[in-house]
């Protein structure tokens, strides 16, 4: 995080718990329908060069020839395997792209996709110091009720930003330092919007089903497991890239055998990622359901203190039937609050 904004930050009374987790002072128990999230958890990797776009191309799930200046992407960095290593978000400049993806990937992806490069004129560079990361998310007015954009859609002014919701003004923010800082102070002095906790934006969207993966998860799971499909992050037409292979038999045999889903469970203890989830027999087995990111809820009430919601890779069972349940000495029960696609 680049020092100028952690600072700004700090005097806007925000704490840093780690690196990557910041919180501010709790000021009401409500959700507050205007408010603003530092994303320090996240990278952003800037792939530039006039071979940069044919490159990617060979190297990602997503199509790049589909990214433009006002369309951004999800997508995946496979092994040849077709494991999913690292999940991003992918937006296009004038100059290049920039990938935005969790910090503890940032390292593994880039000296990956260095191994690829060999003569090609393409540079990959760390832009996570130079750029800033903010969350916004806004009630709808009057003007602009009805108005809903497509997922991913980008806009690019004094910043880029990258909707994350058709129904709410849900954005991904990124821009340079001094214009995060102006953005910020505007938003939060001029305009009401609440200072809010990291992990709160983290927890919108696992509810927003976007697949971040970890370093527990990593080379876990196919793409199609991680719902990147649903998403738009598969391309099936675009031609070969590492894994492609995998991923393209899977989709046209059918052979998908897991999904991800919204779950939730009432536990004390939050559930790590990739730990497994029990069936209704108490059998575990590599294929059986696994936990790709849990958060607790951060608006409790007295009969939900410890609620926490989880998007897990649930492992498909026939007639659609699942009794699913934490694999703790209490065998907490976990109920599916979506269904596989």
């Amino acid at each position: 995080m680049n020092q100028y904004w952690k600072n700004f930050l700090l005097n806007q009374k925000a704490h840093f718990e780690s690196e990557m987790s910041i919180t501010f002072p709790t000021i009401s128990d409500s959700s507050p329908d205007n408010t603003l999230y530092p994303l320090a958890h996240l990278a952003i990797l800037k792939i530039a060069g006039n071979d940069a776009a044919q490159f990617l191309q060979g190297q990602i799930t997503c199509n790049v020839n589909d990214i433009t200046e006002t369309q951004s992407s999800p997508g995946a960095l496979c092994t040849p395997q077709g494991r999913a290593i690292a999940t991003f978000l992918l937006a296009k400049t004038a100059d290049g792209f920039l990938m935005v993806l969790p910090k503890e990937s940032l390292d593994t992806v880039q000296n990956r996709l260095k191994r690829y490069i060999l003569r090609a004129a393409v540079t990959l560079t760390d832009y996570s110091e130079a750029l800033c990361l903010i969350g916004l998310v806004q009630t709808k007015t009057d003007q602009t009720k009805g108005q809903d954009h497509a997922l991913f859609s980008t806009s690019q002014q004094d910043n880029l930003s990258i909707h994350l919701s058709t129904s709410e003004d849900r954005l991904l923010i990124i821009t340079e330092v001094d214009h995060a800082i102006t953005l910020w102070s505007d938003y939060v002095n001029n305009q009401g919007f609440l200072p809010t906790a990291s992990e709160q934006w983290r927890y919108l969207d696992m509810l927003s089903g976007l697949p971040w993966l970890t370093t527990e998860t990593s080379e876990e799971f196919i793409p199609q497991m991680l719902n990147l499909d649903q998403l738009g992050g598969i391309s099936y037409n675009k031609g070969c890239y590492t894994g492609q292979e995998i991923v393209a038999r899977t989709h046209y045999l059918g052979k998908a055998k897991k999904a991800l889903c919204l779950a939730e469970c009432i536990s004390p203890l939050i559930p790590a990622p990739n730990s497994g989830i029990l069936n209704s027999s108490g059998l575990t087995t590599e294929a059986s359901t696994k936990v790709l990111m849990a958060i607790r809820s951060p608006v409790r009430t007295e009969t939900e203190e410890n609620s926490v919601k989880m998007l897990i890779v649930l492992q498909l069972a026939e007639h659609d039937t699942y009794n699913l349940m934490l694999n703790d000495n209490h065998q907490t029960p976990v109920t599916l609050l979506t269904r596989p696609l």
